[in-house]
């Protein structure tokens, strides 16, 4: 049965390799998440640590899901830290190993990431994605509302420009 929990610094370092492995995958696969191909695993590292100091400041939750003592799929809720935005947060980065998807866990890591979000107070989440691809059914699915598309917005790890879908959902 997948796991699906809140990490600190200490246990992102812990799951770093796992971490690393989760974010080449996503972008070898095509995704569009920020990164260029090639991408390696050696890749992520930065991006990783960069991601344990922010959890570290309080700055950002780290969810992931587990399946048998293994992270495989990860999301982030980001703080808005301007004084006019005390109610709101980013949701970023939902990422599923291409071995472990189909099974419900962008679903549990959103839900996880939602009420958490509810609980520290937030009840704007807004989030962006490559607009047609899977993810953007998702979020429909889940309760999430489209604002627009951003034309030309971001890059395919292939080079090919995305346009960006963004939506927001109200949430706690």
């Amino acid at each position: 049965m997948p796991v699906v929990r809140l990490l600190n610094e200490s246990q992102t370092l812990d799951v770093l390799a796992d971490l690393n492995a989760i974010l080449a995958d996503c972008v070898e696969g095509g995704a569009s998440v920020g990164f260029m191909s090639p991408f390696s695993p050696a890749d992520a590292e930065p991006f990783w640590r960069g991601v344990a100091a922010a959890v570290g400041r309080g700055e950002v939750l780290l969810f992931v899901a587990e399946v048998e003592g293994r992270v495989v799929g990860t999301v982030q809720i980001g703080f808005a830290l301007k004084p006019n935005q005390p109610h709101r947060a980013d949701l970023m980065k939902l990422l599923v190993h291409r071995v472990a998807r189909g099974r419900g866990l962008s679903k549990r890591l959103m839900q996880a990431a939602e009420t958490e979000a509810a609980r520290r107070g937030r009840n704007l989440l807004v989030l962006d994605t490559a607009t047609g691809e899977p993810a953007e059914a998702l979020y429909e699915k889940l309760g999430w509302q489209r604002s627009g598309v951003i034309p030309d917005y971001a890059l395919f790890p292939d080079g090919r420009s995305c346009d960006t879908t963004v939506f927001y959902k109200r949430i706690g």
